[in-house]
């Protein structure tokens, strides 16, 4: 039953799925899950009283892309664009609403989203971005796009004034804030979606758990386009992985081998953490690693870095239930979720956490 994609499936009231962040973050809720004991029920700015001084929290420093733009063809229709990849120097792999009508050699005009705020780089105004359409690319099923910028001038330094946040499409409410999608760690440019987990931190409880003896590490996941394409095989062990870009360092290896060394837990902040240590140690142990992952992690895995998880409520049918299921078992998970729409949690992006401790 594991290995069928059927076998992921639950039903969620609409109602449950959120559509704004908790204000303030740390005030969501948080399903606590200890071996095989009943989960408890807590609120995720009491997470201190869960861990324990020596635990190494790993967190996703990626940042969201403003990535979805909007255009318009030489022939005069719209296009509504998704950014996913960078490929050469402002050609981009992107996603289109309605791609089969972008063949090769299209070309598109994007403007700024707000005409009075037009970006200047250097002193050069760059009042739009001319695109063309130069192939296709097979990983994604996307369209390879490339921009006509001056030279020098970079897409990623005049997005912040053509672009806009790329939420889910299940967040159809737009009274959100575009810093309430990017957690308060984001530094590192490259992901077209949240690290979802971690949008439940403040600086003040980044700050208790430090005071708590709770130590904080640092990985970089680019979310790409294989976080929200669902697995559509029935056969889950023959699902492929889109790549996403990771890197972990050498100083994140040294707390982690300290951490386990001196008896602690690594607890990864979201799926993704888990991914990128879990992908650094496909050699038996984790090293230091820089590149793209395709690491698929179901039932029947055998983790080597990560002991506990704190995660949101995730999508039926998808990798990220899967990865979860391989921690702490399929049908534990749906019993957990079960509970969770029982006491009215809220699911997805903005909604609320789990957070998964080992046994012991």
């Amino acid at each position: 039953m594991d290995y069928f994609l059927t076998s992921y499936d639950y039903e969620l009231p609409a109602e449950l799925i959120a559509q704004t962040p908790a204000v303030p973050r740390d005030s969501s809720r948080l399903l606590v899950v200890e071996s095989l004991n009943e989960p408890q029920h807590s609120i995720f700015k009491d997470l201190p009283q869960w861990l324990k001084a020596g635990d190494l929290l790993v967190v996703n420093n990626t940042k969201v892309l403003p990535a979805r733009i909007y255009g318009q063809k030489s022939t005069g229709g719209l296009v509504e664009i998704l950014l996913l990849e960078e490929k050469q120097h402002n050609c981009w792999v992107v996603l289109a609403k309605r791609g089969r009508r972008l063949p090769i050699g299209t070309q598109i005009v994007f403007k700024p989203i707000q005409m009075g705020a037009i970006p200047l780089v250097d002193g050069v105004a760059i009042a739009t971005l001319p695109a063309v359409v130069v192939g296709q690319d097979e990983a994604t099923g996307g369209r390879l796009l490339q921009f006509t910028l001056p030279p020098g001038i970079s897409l990623l330094s005049v997005l912040d004034g053509f672009g806009e946040m790329p939420l889910p499409p299940y967040i159809t409410s737009k009274q959100s804030q575009p810093e309430q999608y990017q957690t308060i760690y984001a530094e590192s440019l490259g992901a077209v979606a949240a690290p979802t987990a971690g949008l439940h931190f403040t600086p003040e409880l980044l700050a208790k758990l430090q005071e708590h003896g709770v130590k904080i590490a640092t990985v970089t996941l680019h979310v790409g386009v294989g976080t929200f394409r669902p697995v559509e095989v029935e056969d889950i062990t023959t699902h492929k992985m889109h790549g996403e870009w990771i890197e972990v360092s050498a100083e994140t290896v040294e707390q982690i081998q300290a951490t386990k060394s001196s008896g602690g837990r690594v607890i990864g902040v979201g799926t993704t953490v888990a991914r990128s240590l879990e992908s650094a140690a496909q050699a038996g142990e984790i090293r230091a690693f820089a590149g793209k992952t395709q690491l698929f992690i179901y039932p029947g895995y055998q983790w080597r870095v990560v002991d506990g998880l704190i995660t949101n409520f995730h999508l039926p049918r998808s990798s990220l239930m899967m990865m979860v299921s391989s921690l702490i078992g399929r049908e534990r998970l749906l019993s957990l979720y079960r509970e969770a729409i029982a006491h009215r949690y809220r699911f997805y992006s903005f909604g609320d956490a789990m957070l998964i401790l080992p046994s012991g």
